[in-house]
């Protein structure tokens, strides 16, 4: 039988003593989710490519209520270069010698077709032509490279400082390390929302995730691998995201249903329970957390 302190979120939730890395932490929903963990009790390493933006976010909400200073750290990272990945997992192993929560959440927006939504329809040009004009393999590449490979080769940088947590926690608690990948609603919507490259990249990181976690498990690697689709959230990339929640999005047929953006919260709390003993058992999907966009837009 359950105690009931067991079924308490307070309890479950806790994160205290394990360290955490958010990559591009430093706005947007990795700072939502930072700011999340470092209020549960972790040491969270923000990191960023832009090494000021990283510092400038560690030093504004490391004095937060209920968030010690010096639990939000910054960490120079570029998640396109091995080396640098390699560096920075050299940062977390001499200073806290494991990484017990991974969130992969560096992403751009990438190259759009705004006529595909009429907007700004071209003159005497049709859509298949332009398509194919204004698309190059290059830009396409450079969304894919930090979208979808980057978590790839991040959690592969950092895999055996993940396991090295979980060897000190599994064997006593059944307790993993967590991977989490921060996909899109974009990434499983039928309409390419003017931005056919940028979801394709978070379908393809989906399917990553899954297959990380059915290859971890298949060789015994204790760390867990799940994933976040967020919808519409007030952010660096989508700063206008309270009017626009109220009207269909461009390319998308309905609002969603609360007609509102989401909040710091309701992101951060689902990476605290896939993160916490409360997401163990849970491993190898993707939770939605959209307002129900992509009930309403098939």
């Amino acid at each position: 039988m359950l105690s009931r302190s067991i079924l308490n979120a307070s309890d479950w939730g806790k994160l205290q003593g394990k360290v955490a890395v958010v990559t591009g932490g430093g706005a947007g929903i990795g700072l939502m989710i930072a700011k999340g963990f470092a209020a549960n009790g972790a040491k969270v390493y923000i990191a960023d490519y832009r090494a000021e933006v990283a510092k400038k976010a560690a030093r504004e909400n490391g004095l937060t209520e209920r968030v010690f200073s010096l639990s939000l750290c910054s960490l120079h990272m570029d998640v396109t270069s091995k080396d640098s990945i390699a560096n920075a997992a050299k940062v977390i192993a001499k200073t806290d010698g494991k990484l017990d929560i991974l969130v992969n959440n560096a992403g751009v927006p990438g190259p759009t077709s705004a006529y595909l939504a009429g907007i700004s329809p071209p003159e005497d040009e049709t859509i298949s032509k332009l398509l194919f004009r204004d698309h190059d393999f290059k830009s396409w590449t450079d969304v894919f490279a930090v979208n979808t490979f980057g978590p790839f080769f991040v959690t592969t940088g950092f895999l055996p400082l993940l396991e090295a947590a979980s060897r000190t926690r599994y064997p006593i608690e059944g307790e993993t390390s967590s991977v989490i990948n921060i996909s899109s609603a974009a990434g499983s919507l039928k309409s390419g929302m003017t931005a056919i490259p940028y979801g394709t990249t978070k379908a393809a990181l989906e399917h990553l995730t899954t297959v990380m976690a059915a290859e971890f498990s298949k060789n015994r690697i204790p760390v867990r691998v799940n994933g976040i689709a967020p919808g519409i959230f007030v952010t660096e990339m989508n700063p206008q995201a309270t009017e626009l929640a109220k009207v269909p999005l461009p390319g998308a047929i309905n609002p969603a249903p609360l007609k509102r953006p989401g909040r710091d919260h309701e992101i951060a709390a689902a990476a605290i329970f896939l993160s916490s003993s409360g997401g163990t058992f849970t491993n190898g999907i993707t939770i939605r957390v959209d307002g129900g966009h992509n009930l309403v837009n098939p």
